[in-house]
């Protein structure tokens, strides 16, 4: 069980809870004649789980594709604050620079590789934190061994935290489809992010599966303090463990407020029904 003496080294401590860590302004993306998004304006703040939810094909991955750097924006500013009080546009970054920011992902299919073991894929969490020349690192002695063992502290850090000390070994193609997310999750972790974007994190989980994922991403949160924008489709789990939700439908934010608030919005009910609310 993970208690409050969990030690888990944050790229987010000196920031304030509560306050602004992301700002989108004004976000617009389209491919060709498809607006994928129009307009899109929204807040994260530190310490928060923020929910995306909306239809299918409402721009909920694109946004999370323009915050990691995967697409790149046509309007519209994001910025990322980070401590020391950096502020940083993302727009125009390429992933690999977004990511030493302190942003981390997982997708919604799987990109795990599955011939190599639960520990490997999560060691490949740490590349962008490893900073040992070549010589070193293929002779594996001073400098380069001592980091790779304080990597792998951390990394046995997030096995504990996510239950998968039973199959560190096992090649991730071996694994049920509920482990296998739950790796993915865990390499995210593992780059020690101030910001995880998790797009369907639980999507084709049971509930056993889906109330374990959530708890994992609580302990994320509180333990760590990692911030956390969420794309998920059940509703009941949205409810329960965002701090905010922010409703996207057809590339529009449509409503952005406390889950209680937006689950009252009339437009939301609409999005979804595809009809007036009382018809």
């Amino acid at each position: 069980m993970i208690t409050r003496s969990y030690r888990y080294p944050l790229n987010s401590s000196r920031l304030v809870p509560g306050r602004p860590l992301l700002e989108i302004s004004g976000l617009g993306l389209r491919f060709g004649g498809v607006t994928a998004l129009d307009d899109v304006s929204l807040t994260v703040n530190q310490g928060h789980v923020h929910a995306v939810i909306g239809p299918n094909g409402a721009g909920k991955s694109s946004l999370l594709n323009c915050i990691s750097g995967l697409y790149r924006p046509r309007e519209g500013s994001i910025v990322l604050h980070t401590a020391g009080g950096g502020a940083h546009r993302l727009t125009r970054g390429k992933p690999h620079r977004i990511a030493r920011l302190g942003v981390a992902r997982s997708f919604q299919n799987i990109e795990l590789f599955r011939h190599l073991t639960v520990l490997e894929n999560l060691m490949l969490g740490r590349h962008i934190h490893m900073r040992h020349r070549l010589l070193p690192s293929l002779a594996w002695f001073g400098p380069a061994r001592r980091q790779e063992t304080a990597h792998r502290e951390l990394v046995e850090e997030v096995i504990d935290l996510l239950q998968i000390q039973a199959v560190r070994h096992k090649p991730v193609g071996a694994l049920a489809y509920g482990f296998q997310k739950r790796v993915e999750l865990g390499r995210a972790l593992c780059m020690q992010p101030a910001l995880l974007l998790l797009d369907e994190p639980m999507a084709g989980m049971n509930a056993e599966e889906k109330e374990d994922t959530a708890r994992f991403v609580l302990d994320a949160n509180e333990l760590a303090g990692v911030t956390v924008v969420l794309i998920e489709h059940d509703m009941n789990v949205v409810m329960d463990i965002s701090d905010r939700v922010s409703v996207l439908d057809f590339g529009k934010l449509i409503a952005d407020g406390e889950p209680a608030e937006v689950s009252r919005d009339p437009d939301v009910a609409k999005a979804y029904l595809g009809e007036e609310v009382g018809r």
